[in-house]
């Protein structure tokens, strides 16, 4: 299966709206990014953990979906999420596949600085079902 960073924006489009930008979509890995702005920081200028999450969940969702059926929908049934580390730079995920079953994949992310230090380390279950057409 083929995604495009617009198939995301169009399915997801919070996505867009804060401002995530991939670089990589293949079904091993997917890496993505997320620009340092003021409107994303909080106390000490670090990049917001919401916004941290929403970069991982992004990407884990994404990966999730091109390692699974035609025509499934990514949806987050869990995440646990350890920040190790301020990122007040540009944060940088990478999410790759740990596990792929029938109707879930696990995903794991690592988002890094600009420095390359390790910042915030994600796992992620997604729910892959394909909908089932209406009779």
């Amino acid at each position: 299966m083929t995604i495009t960073t617009e198939d995301v924006y169009r399915l997801a489009p919070f996505v867009r709206t804060l401002g995530v930008e991939f670089t990589e979509l293949t079904p091993a890995a997917v890496t993505a990014r997320l620009t340092h702005t003021v409107e994303l920081s909080t106390t000490g200028g670090g990049l917001h953990g919401g916004a941290l999450m929403g970069l991982a969940d992004a990407a884990a969702a994404v990966c999730a979906a091109l390692n699974s059926a035609p025509g499934a929908l990514p949806a987050t049934a869990d995440s646990t999420t350890h920040f190790l580390r301020p990122v007040r730079t540009a944060a940088h995920a990478v999410a790759e596949p740990m596990r792929i079953s029938r109707n879930a994949v696990v995903v794991g992310v690592q988002i890094t600085d600009e420095s390359g230090e390790l910042c915030v380390h994600v796992i992620q279950t997604v729910q892959t079902r394909v909908p089932h057409a209406a009779a």
